[in-house]
């Protein structure tokens, strides 16, 4: 019996069904920008495993981390006791955020550092609703399913969580600018109700629908928070460490939130971590009159997760990330160009190193996803997008598989 068929068995897999399930494929080695499948093939990873793989698979950098950690201790509680690893990537992360950003707050994963921001921001303020925009993602916790799109992946979860207010998907794409009709709807909702925070996505909707809209508008959108008191929390869970051009999404406004929430590349995609970064203001009003912040996860701190998103960010900024990313980006524009002209798509896109092709119909991903594979890349479509984050290590012949596979795929 092989892997999938022992997984079959029992293993219930992401935004898959146990009855009707999808294609499954079996990895017995990743290293660098390959996947080997246990039949024995290799794939040109296109995803960076979900955008977090920045620097490919068995890194020695990221390897020599991990073994130096353990060598010393896996984990101790974060309750009462502290570390060098997180003191360190603390330390690290206040440094290449904005200046106003001082705090750190450790947490399990991107969808739990979205908890730890939307919570922040209620005890902050004493107010229990957020505003965001429609066509964001934030994860699928129930905080986070509360300000992701309701008419997106998590509608089947109406009732169940908090009804939080939403306003329209930034209009104006990346390269236009934003009027104040475009801001209007928002200027009215934060006129006409408090709201504890607005959160959103910098510049780039990621899962909700890959796009990206204009600088312009966030930097309105955080004027008109400001001018009624309301905190901003930027989701940089899939904008951050270069994947959009800049080191951050915000970057490309110029603004800076009062709450920041970073994930996925974080670790280098070697495990599940997150972290938000607050101002001392945030922090001084949650713990005012010597109050706690009334959240802890037992894994909080890990020191494993320390160290590794140590090196992994220490290796990114020591390297032309910016030059890499460009030259991505560029490689990416050329091998999708093709795909302009097939029939059933909508749409070509790229910025930094995130390459979409949007189709005008939902794909058929028993049928596509086999496609993509027998032409050599792993590539995940979901709805009408069929979309590329790759490794920043992928070369010019790993970007022409991926690329050529996607429109080898779609073609008739």
């Amino acid at each position: 019996m092989n892997l999938r068929e022992r997984d079959r068995r029992h293993l219930w897999h992401p935004y898959a069904s146990t009855t009707t399930p999808s294609p499954l494929y079996g990895v017995t080695d990743a290293c660098g920008t390959r996947l080997t499948l246990e039949d024995g093939r290799t794939l040109v990873d296109g995803m960076s495993s979900w955008w977090a793989a920045i620097h490919g698979y068995r890194h020695p950098v990221l390897d020599a981390a991990l073994k130096a950690q353990v060598d010393r201790f896996a984990h101790v509680m974060f309750g009462g006791l502290t570390h060098a690893p997180a003191v360190e990537l603390g330390e690290l992360l206040v440094a290449i955020t904005p200046p106003e950003l001082t705090k750190v707050f450790f947490a399990d994963s991107g969808s739990v550092a979205v908890e730890v921001a939307l919570k922040m921001a209620v005890q902050a303020t004493g107010r229990p609703r957020v505003l965001t925009v429609r066509g964001g993602y934030h994860g699928d916790t129930a905080g986070a399913m509360s300000v992701t799109d309701p008419e997106g992946m998590h509608g089947l979860f109406r009732g169940h969580v908090v009804e939080q207010v939403f306003v329209a998907r930034p209009g104006p794409s990346y390269d236009e600018g934003c009027t104040p009709a475009d801001l209007a709807e928002v200027a009215e909702a934060l006129a006409r109700q408090e709201f504890a925070a607005v959160i959103i996505e910098p510049v780039v909707q990621g899962a909700g629908g890959m796009r990206w809209y204009s600088p312009d508008y966030l930097r309105g959108l955080v004027e008109l928070a400001r001018a009624h008191g309301v905190l901003v929390v930027f989701d940089e869970i899939a904008t951050g460490f270069g994947r959009t051009g800049e080191l951050w999404g915000m970057d490309h406004a110029g603004v800076v939130p009062d709450i920041l929430c970073v994930g996925k590349a974080l670790t280098g995609g070697t495990m599940t971590m997150g972290a938000v970064l607050c101002t001392d203001e945030v922090a001084e009003r949650v713990c005012g009159n010597g109050g706690a912040f009334m959240h802890g996860p037992t894994f909080m701190a890990n020191p494993l997760a320390c160290a590794v998103s140590k090196a992994s960010v220490e290796l990114l900024l020591a390297q032309d990330w910016r030059g890499t990313v460009a030259r991505i980006g560029a490689e990416l524009r050329s091998g999708l160009a093709p795909a302009r002209d097939l029939p059933g798509v909508a749409d070509v896109r790229v910025l930094g190193a995130i390459g979409v092709v949007e189709l005008e119909q939902p794909c058929d991903l028993s049928v596509l996803q086999p496609r993509l594979v027998d032409e050599g890349a792993w590539v995940r479509p979901f709805g009408r997008l069929v979309y590329t984050m790759p490794p920043y290590v992928s070369t010019t012949e790993d970007l022409a598989t991926v690329t050529t596979a996607i429109v080898k795929s779609l073609s008739p």
